[in-house]
């Protein structure tokens, strides 16, 4: 059973990767897609009627993390106590980019929440990907189950390591350039003309940038956690995951460059989700793992609720996910075609 919601939680992770990871891209590009109002108008209509919704993930999830892990929940929420609070702001600082831009008809706030939206687009996937890094790299857990990470202590990923170390930039820098392509190849999806034009011209300019860090990351990891390989090695169908995550590179610019705007979307979803399986793949049952002693290492085991609970959430967890995927089918499906900039609403 434990298994089973580890899964789901995994499940729902990349479901908000992929999801919002294409909102969180199209605002880290927002200032350099989009040159006069009329396309920042457009680029955010893109993504207007989904943003909040995609959000809803971040929710479940640490609902489900919640009732699933609890005392993985209290943990980590204590622990990255000073990150979830940035977090937290940025969260604001994006919704109030979006939704107040069009309220006030003067350039100077204008301006000001077209930045605010790039740069808390930006630093949120910043800290989305630093916070996979801490996961997979570890951090100092007493045997109660209690750590606290400062921001930093050295750049070194030793024993008592903070949120931000070199690996774990690099883990925030994959995150950076991976949803700035993603929500460049969603723009090329739902643009014509200009925008769409220049959403491939960052597309290829991104894509070999996004194949080095992914190398570089790849190589950290082996370094700072040699021991992720360990089910890669005993269960070779792990091995489907690095096969997946070239053929998602190679689509990426290859449909996109083909003018296969959707099909080059579609590999990058396939990128975001091979690189999440691959990383809990990797680290399971472990959820946090301690690097000071692997002894006092949080896993599905040690801080999963009782079995009779999981078991009857299951149908209750069933019976949410059908409403909200219900929901999103039909919201997509609603504003699915392309936006344009002197029409009131989508193409069909």
């Amino acid at each position: 059973m434990e298994t089973i919601w580890f899964i789901l939680v995994a499940l729902m992770i990349t479901a908000y990767v992929i999801l919002d990871g294409f909102d969180l891209g199209a605002g880290i590009l927002h200032l350099v897609l989009a040159k006069t109002n009329e396309e920042r108008r457009t680029v955010i209509r893109t993504i207007g009627p989904v943003w909040d919704g995609n959000e809803v993930f971040l929710l479940a999830g640490g609902g489900t993390l919640f009732f699933a892990f609890p005392a993985l929940y209290a943990s980590s929420f204590s622990g990255f106590y000073l990150p979830l609070c940035i977090v937290l702001w940025l969260l604001i600082g994006r919704a109030i980019g979006i939704e107040f831009r069009h309220h006030l008809d003067s350039t100077v706030w204008t301006g000001f929440f077209d930045a605010s939206f790039c740069f808390s687009s930006a630093l949120l996937a910043i800290f989305f990907g630093a916070a996979l890094g801490n996961v997979v790299r570890g951090v100092a857990i007493d045997k109660d189950g209690i750590f606290f990470a400062p921001l930093w202590t050295s750049w070194r990923v030793d024993n008592d390591p903070g949120i931000l170390d070199w690996y774990t930039v690099i883990a925030g820098l994959v995150a950076l350039v991976a949803l700035a392509m993603h929500g460049a190849l969603y723009i090329a999806v739902k643009t014509d003309g200009t925008l769409n034009q220049r959403a491939r011209k960052s597309a290829a300019i991104l894509w070999p940038v996004l194949i080095v860090i992914t190398i570089a990351s790849l190589l950290g990891t082996v370094s700072v956690r040699p021991q992720i390989l360990d089910n890669f090695r005993n269960h070779p169908v792990g091995l489907v995951v690095p096969v997946l995550v070239i053929f998602a590179l190679t689509g990426m610019i290859a449909f996109s460059r083909r003018g296969q705007d959707r099909n080059a979307f579609l590999s990058s979803c396939l990128y975001l989700a091979a690189m999440l399986v691959g990383a809990a793949f990797g680290l399971y049952p472990n959820v946090l793992p301690a690097r000071n002693d692997p002894a006092n290492s949080l896993t599905i085991y040690n801080t999963a609720a009782g079995h009779h609970g999981l078991a009857f959430g299951l149908i209750w967890w069933g019976l949410g996910m059908t409403l909200a995927v219900t929901y999103f089918v039909v919201v997509y499906r609603m504003f699915r075609g392309k936006v344009t900039t002197d029409a009131s609403g989508y193409g069909h």
